[in-house]
């Protein structure tokens, strides 16, 4: 199997199925080509549980938007965070009742009972996932790496296939996008910013983890301790200004 973005230079003429089929032919036989690891069954299956969390989150996020939206219209405003949010207004329901239109309250409080229904299915998929956890070795290995928890780490352990496929960790931060990306002439080679090639469920996760690292960890490892003194970032400041003032 390889990456179609290598495969498309190979196309000589207009997209076809001989051509296509021409250009996998060609690519395959150019030598160093980079081919993409077959997942089992089970890997497959645990990366649609991983898709179907995710839209159920997504959708679970905008009904939650739009219903902080409609009810701001008249007036009605709640505390800041899903959790909070959503217990104030259950626990005001009464209150917003009587002070919204009965025609648009009715779809409101569908709303309501959609978001209880898409919570309760995302932690019933989130038990399946952790449920698969305890029994692969390699995703508790992985989940013991600080910031990473079971959707991190099961999803990480799926996605990667077999790890003989990646010569090394780097190698495989590459296929997620997670490297500089490269520009360079004249023998002059110019690093950018990450390429963001890849898988971009996984690496949305994994750069949740490290933003926990650094904002939550009560002891930062030295390597997100140098990260936040030359990044331009309130925590990078913060960092910089601690190590100036110990010095």
């Amino acid at each position: 199997m390889l990456n179609p973005r290598y495969v498309r230079s190979f196309v000589r003429t207009n997209k076809t199925d001989a051509a296509d089929a021409r250009a996998i032919w060609t690519a395959a036989l150019q030598p160093g080509m980079p081919s993409v690891p077959v997942k089992t069954e089970a890997q497959q299956a645990l990366l649609g549980l991983h898709r179907i969390r995710s839209e159920l989150v997504d959708t679970r996020t905008r009904r939650v938007n739009q219903l902080r939206g409609l009810l701001g219209e008249f007036g009605l405003h709640f505390t800041a965070g899903r959790h909070a949010g959503l217990a104030e207004i259950r626990a005001r329901r009464e209150e917003i009742e009587n002070a919204v239109p009965p025609v648009l309250w009715s779809a409101l409080a569908r709303q309501l009972d959609e978001i209880r229904r898409e919570d309760e299915q995302i932690l019933e998929i989130e038990r399946e996932i952790a449920n698969w956890l305890r029994s692969h070795p390699a995703g508790q290995t992985v989940e013991e790496i600080p910031g990473i928890g079971p959707i991190t780490a099961s999803a990480l352990v799926a996605t990667m296939g077999s790890a003989q496929a990646f010569r090394s960790g780097r190698a495989f931060a590459a296929s997620l996008g997670l490297v500089p990306r490269q520009s360079g002439s004249g023998g002059k080679v110019q690093l950018g910013g990450i390429s963001k090639r890849g898988d971009p469920y996984l690496r949305r996760l994994l750069i949740h983890g490290a933003r926990i690292v650094l904002t939550r960890s009560r002891k930062r490892p030295a390597w997100a301790e140098a990260l936040l003194a030359r990044r331009p970032t309130p925590l990078g400041h913060q960092a910089r200004h601690e190590r100036l003032g110990r010095s």
